[in-house]
């Protein structure tokens, strides 16, 4: 088997144009005339000195400006002064300078799942204050997305986080049985999300979730579920009267290399807006995961592998009685994954990971554990995570949306690890059995055949190729490589739909 099986789990250069000075007041010309004071007039005190033309790089004068002066003598209030003070005949200060921004078994696999509870995510304040301090009305203030408290020393992961966080939500899901926080990316500007389907189900405890999403500026939404495909443990979900959001951008995730930067947006343990870095540390990963929610579409038969041992991956929801529940699963899902050592933690699950342009290239979905399965404690990052591929996600997300539901393919064979059989020269998915009527047998596969190649895909052991099968859609037209008598052969097939 590999190591993976048996483990679960902004911006150009701104320079203002120069201003120029403000006209100082003229005094008024000397008149040769005296001027007759009105008669019984009050006494006055000194007059006030006008004020200065409005700066032209402000941008609006505010309520009155040019009108009346104030009372003197308070501070602040209605009465205060409201006009910016400025030395008369000064120059207007000009705005600053931005600085551009550049742009197996030997481990247990933990699936970075809802988290119950968690701490407040980022917070800040409003930016809306009066620039001048006059008295006025605001709307309620919402959280700071990214914080930056030196504009001179921004970094690229700070302009993809400042790209991308508008795109990323955090998921509540609650039911009779408990409830748990994950992530999720907005697919549209009226509130399609894409999550992961352990984590609006509770890990299948409920298919009737009550869901409550947050979005990064601090705005709380009802949703409600589209559809669920527990076969690559990805959802939709809908808010309700959400309008304006902002959908992220897709990458080709067939085009990562490894060592390419990978940034991961969430919600772990509960903090919202979190932002983690690193890179894509390997591809072509596959990972099999213990799910309550995995449909009934049994191991052992058509595209199954040799019987398992009670998988060590497992959902982690902070939560005993969603881990009790959870233990009990009896069934599987095989799904190809990116590999990234970006920090992903409880929670994280459903949120992105981006690369160095803030475009998705997976949906985050599982971490690695040194514990394996063992239920004494709640494991964190150990610098292995796992992301369901962006183009797999983007096709799932398009059929719920479309019908409700996706399809998967289907090979028609049975299957195990090449590199456990007897005399085995090479790795690969061994060709145990072949169903009649199957895509296998009408590509003339048989028994004893090592796949070695899918869609362009290296396979090693029988999960890699189930989790490409899995991942392409059904009816689909693919093309495998493998080896029969020590010749390597090539076969194109329609692959079924899975049921």
């Amino acid at each position: 088997m590999s190591d993976n099986q048996g483990s679960r789990p902004e911006s150009e250069d701104s320079v203002s144009e120069p201003v120029a000075p403000a006209a100082s007041p003229q005094p008024a010309p000397a008149s040769d005339v005296p001027t007759t004071p009105p008669a019984a007039a009050a006494p006055v005190g000194p007059a006030m000195p006008p004020r200065p033309p409005y700066p032209a790089s402000y941008p609006k004068a505010p309520a009155g400006y040019g009108g009346p002066a104030a009372a003197t003598g308070q501070a602040f209030g209605p009465g205060a002064q409201t006009a910016p003070t400025l030395p008369l005949g000064g120059p207007a200060p000009s705005a600053p300078v931005r600085k551009k921004s550049a742009a197996g078994r030997t481990v247990g696999l933990l699936v970075a799942a809802a988290l119950v509870g968690g701490a407040a995510g980022v917070g800040g304040t409003y930016a809306g204050i009066s620039m001048w301090g006059q008295t006025q009305t605001t709307a309620a203030s919402s959280p700071t997305v990214v914080t930056v408290n030196d504009t001179q020393k921004v970094n690229n992961v700070t302009a993809v986080a400042a790209k991308v966080l508008p795109s990323v939500v955090t998921i509540s899901a609650t039911a009779s049985n408990g409830g748990g926080t994950g992530s999720g990316v907005v697919l549209s500007a009226d509130g399609y999300v894409l999550t992961n389907t352990h984590v609006v189900t509770l890990d299948g405890a409920t298919a009737d979730p009550t869901l409550s999403v947050t979005t990064s500026d601090g705005k709380v939404y009802k949703a409600t579920l589209v559809g669920t495909d527990p076969t690559y443990d990805l959802a939709v979900i809908k808010l309700t009267d959400a309008s304006g959001l902002t959908p992220i951008d897709f990458a080709d995730s067939s085009k990562l290399n490894v060592g390419d930067q990978a940034i991961a947006l969430g919600a772990p343990l509960g903090l919202d807006n979190t932002v983690t870095t690193g890179i894509v540390s390997a591809l072509n990963r596959s990972i099999e995961i213990a799910s309550s929610a995995a449909p009934d579409d049994s191991s052992t038969k058509d595209d199954g592998g040799q019987g398992q041992q009670e998988s060590p991956f497992q959902f982690d929801f902070g939560q005993g009685q969603q881990q009790q529940q959870q233990q009990s699963a009896n069934a599987t899902i095989k799904i190809a994954v990116i590999q990234t050592d970006a920090a992903i933690n409880p929670g994280n699950s459903g949120g992105a990971l981006v690369d160095s342009d803030g475009k998705l290239i997976g949906i985050n979905v599982a971490i690695a554990s040194s514990g394996g399965s063992s239920s004494g404690g709640q494991s964190g990052n150990i610098g292995v995570g796992f992301s369901i591929p962006a183009n797999i996600a983007q096709r799932v997300a398009d059929e719920i949306i479309k019908d409700g539901s996706a399809t998967h393919g289907l090979l028609g064979a049975t299957v195990a690890d090449a590199a456990s059989q007897k005399n085995a020269t090479i790795q690969g998915a061994y060709i145990q059995d072949v169903s009649s009527g199957g895509a296998a047998a009408a590509a003339g596969l048989r028994s004893g055949d090592i796949v070695t190649e899918f869609n362009g895909v290296p396979v090693t052991n029988a999960i890699d190729l189930t989790a490409q099968v899995r991942a392409a859609a059904g009816g689909s037209d693919a093309t495998l490589s493998y080896v029969r008598d020590g010749k390597t052969e090539t076969a194109k097939l329609t692959l079924g739909t899975l049921q």
